[in-house]
């Protein structure tokens, strides 16, 4: 084995340690249960229904949270690697976890899109939940990211994470970040919205044998 190779691996084996494993995991669980609870045939809107909805939102900024670890990026970019570890273990491993997370995000909120409009919600409905979710993960951000809250805190330490939430928002430095975080989330989610569905009907269409031009 080069000297250059053994130098990426275990750059990568470096990177890919195990917060990138533990925020994927806990980015995917909502994305599980959108699954469970949006898009099955028969659902019924039982205690563990609304007990697990509530898992859902509590657990649901885990997703776009990923993309904050971009400050890992830049970190592993700036301690001295090679350029080789930097190029093929820094940077595609820890934009593949971005990427996949907020992809969990995206989908998540495409499975509460469409269970809404099967309940015959009206698209201006669905649009206001979309923004009002994006504002709670926006808030659920900064506090795992600044203040340094788990999802599990939520049931833990209820009070505590409502009396910094309230001194977040009225403080000008956390709710500028919550706010710019907001449109961040806003206007990435449109973006990946519109490629995810794209790719969705390409399939549909591919097994359906038509070609997505006709």
């Amino acid at each position: 084995m080069s000297a250059k190779l053994y130098e990426v691996l275990l750059g990568f084996s470096n990177v890919y340690s195990g917060w990138i494993l533990w925020n994927l995991f806990l980015a995917f669980i909502p994305l599980v249960l959108s699954f469970w609870l949006f898009r099955r045939k028969k659902i019924s809107r039982s205690l563990v229904w609304w007990g697990l909805l509530i898992v859902f939102i509590t657990f649901l900024p885990n997703a776009p949270y990923m993309l904050t670890d971009i400050i890992h990026l830049i970190r592993g970019t700036r301690d001295g690697l090679s350029i080789w570890v930097i190029a093929l273990a820094i940077i595609p491993v820890h934009l593949a976890a971005m990427l996949g997370g907020f992809e969990a995000y995206v989908v998540s909120l495409i499975n509460q899109g469409y269970y809404l409009k099967k309940q015959g919600v009206n698209r201006v409905v669905v649009w206001a939940s979309e923004i009002l979710t994006h504002a709670i993960c926006a808030v659920g951000i900064y506090l795992g990211r600044f203040n340094r809250f788990n999802s599990w805190d939520f049931i833990n330490e209820p009070g505590d994470i409502i009396r910094t939430t309230v001194r977040n928002l009225i403080s000008k430095q956390p709710a500028v970040i919550t706010l710019v975080t907001f449109v961040i989330l806003i206007v990435l989610y449109w973006i990946m919205k519109q490629i995810t569905l794209g790719l969705y009907l390409r399939y549909r269409y591919l097994r359906l044998g038509k070609d997505v031009l006709e």
